[in-house]
């Protein structure tokens, strides 16, 4: 028995390796995804004033820093129980929009993009963003750069900066748009469409007529059957900013429906000693172990959970994109791993088209963006969906609004224990014989990058020290010593 080991895994927000157990035939027998890193986030916000929150979760992480300061927001909306004029939740939502498209864009052209548009088996030294731009053209390379500087700048000049915003507060925003802001905006929203039908047309051209790459979606190696979950609205649509969370199960029927005050309710949390990394799962349904199916309480977030947790989209041609898929895949819900690519790039078109509309609403030239809270803030729950799945948080104060506990529930968390079953799964699948070439391992990674995790959000519990546990195994693969460190 012998181990090979995949480290860094590469291409995520994050740290992490990938440890692959051998047999004496050579064949795979069980992989695991380490996460090594900690973040202690959760414990830095006790003694702090809730208000610092939204600007001081989104130093969590670089690439979506939007996601947790509007959770954030939204949650000293509740904490201090105002109702933002309906002017700032329409300019909340258009930024977010904004953030969504651009952050999809990253990873469907960047981190995702050398895997299928340069190819898994592509030499390393092309699988990469340069590989990408010989693949795609010059001229493209430089639609897609042009396209993100410009959402990215418009979000800074609204948000006040790109990286950590500082324009959500409790009752609304920091300040109105002015009339040369929402120009701009418009302008670009209309851009925006133009941008996400081209990266529909060369995820069709490039991806769908690549008849192995298909067959590689539709592979049992890339395929679980999980309970999936994501934001709704009232008409059990795809909504990114508010709505109420759904829950469908492996065959697609609805197992719940329920307001994030609720969460605690249904969701629960499993730890393993060998990650610093939990394992979020369904609390009626019970942990069994790392297993799919109906008797699973394990579930997904991200993209593709999204569009099964829902009964469709909120904008025309997003719904089109929609229904094509799952037309193409056999109906809802789709179980395949790496459909969460095809599932990004519609969520890219709803992002553009509910930006769009947005942008044209009236109701963002309003002056009218914030109410002053009056009450002594308790308890405060937010979400939102983070382009990696549901955020929630959640954060208990005193009479002061200081906090005395806070809860962090990540997406990267509540995909951790179908990510774990994916690289497992795929591992064990693609590696046989002995035959384990660069490519095959890269194969491996696909199974993770998929669903875009961000391993910097998703370990965030801080106990006071670093706590680990080894096994130490013979050449049989018997346990003969456990060494810990708690």
């Amino acid at each position: 028995m012998r181990e090979v080991i995949i480290n860094p895994i590469t291409r995520l927000e994050g740290h992490g390796k990938i440890v692959v157990v051998l047999d004496d035939a050579g064949n795979c027998i069980k992989a695991y995804l380490q996460v090594p890193e900690l973040r202690g986030f959760e414990k830095f916000a006790v003694g702090r004033h809730a208000e610092d929150m939204p600007q001081i979760t989104p130093r969590i992480c670089g690439v979506c820093p939007m996601a947790h300061h509007m959770a954030s927001t939204k949650t000293l909306d509740d904490l201090y129980k105002v109702d933002p004029p309906e002017p700032a939740k329409k300019i909340r939502e258009m930024v977010y929009n904004i953030f969504m498209l651009e952050d999809h864009a990253l990873h469907f052209y960047i981190l995702a993009g050398p895997d299928f548009i340069v190819g898994p088996k592509a030499p390393k030294t092309e699988r990469n963003v340069i590989g990408v731009i010989k693949k795609v053209g010059n001229e493209v390379a430089l639609k897609i750069i042009g396209m993100r500087k410009k959402l990215r700048k418009l979000n800074e000049t609204i948000a006040g900066k790109v990286i950590h915003p500082v324009f959500g507060l409790p009752g609304g925003i920091s300040r109105p748009l002015s009339k040369e802001v929402v120009e701009e905006a418009r302008k670009i929203s209309d851009e925006a469409i133009e941008f996400a039908e081209f990266t529909y047309k060369i995820f069709k051209d490039i991806v769908l007529k690549n008849e192995e790459y298909v067959n590689l979606i539709t592979s049992e190696a890339y395929t679980h059957r999980t309970y999936y979950m994501g934001l709704v609205d009232d008409k059990n649509r795809v909504n990114f900013y508010d709505g109420k969370i759904r829950v469908v199960s492996p065959r697609g029927l609805e197992y719940a429906k329920f307001d994030v005050h609720q969460y605690l309710d249904y969701i629960a949390e499993h730890v393993e000693p060998w990650t610093y990394i939990k394992f979020p799962y369904l609390k009626k349904v019970g942990w069994r172990g790392f297993i799919d199916g109906e008797d699973s309480g394990i579930m997904s977030v991200a993209p593709l959970a999204r569009l099964n947790a829902a009964e469709g989209m909120a904008t025309p041609r997003a719904q089109e994109a929609y229904e094509e898929m799952y037309s193409m895949l056999g109906g809802k819900p789709v179980h395949h791993t790496l459909a969460n690519h095809w599932a990004r790039v519609i969520e890219i078109i709803y992002a553009a088209e509910r930006f769009r509309e947005l942008a044209y609403d009236p109701d963002i030239e309003s002056r009218d963006v914030r109410k002053i809270p009056t009450a002594i803030p308790d308890v405060g729950v937010g979400v939102v969906e983070a382009p990696r799945g549901t955020l929630i948080h959640h954060y208990e104060t005193d009479e002061r609004g200081v906090i005395k506990k806070a809860n962090l529930l990540v997406a990267t968390q509540h995909n951790a224990a179908r990510i774990a079953l994916s690289v497992d799964k795929a591992a064990r699948s693609l590696i046989k014989g002995g035959v384990i070439d660069e490519g095959l391992l890269n194969m491996v990674e696909m199974a993770f990058r998929a669903y875009d995790p961000c391993h910097a959000c998703g370990t965030h519990t801080l106990p006071g020290n670093l706590p680990i546990k080894i096994y130490i195994y013979n050449t049989e693969g018997q346990l003969i010593k456990t060494i810990e460190r708690f």
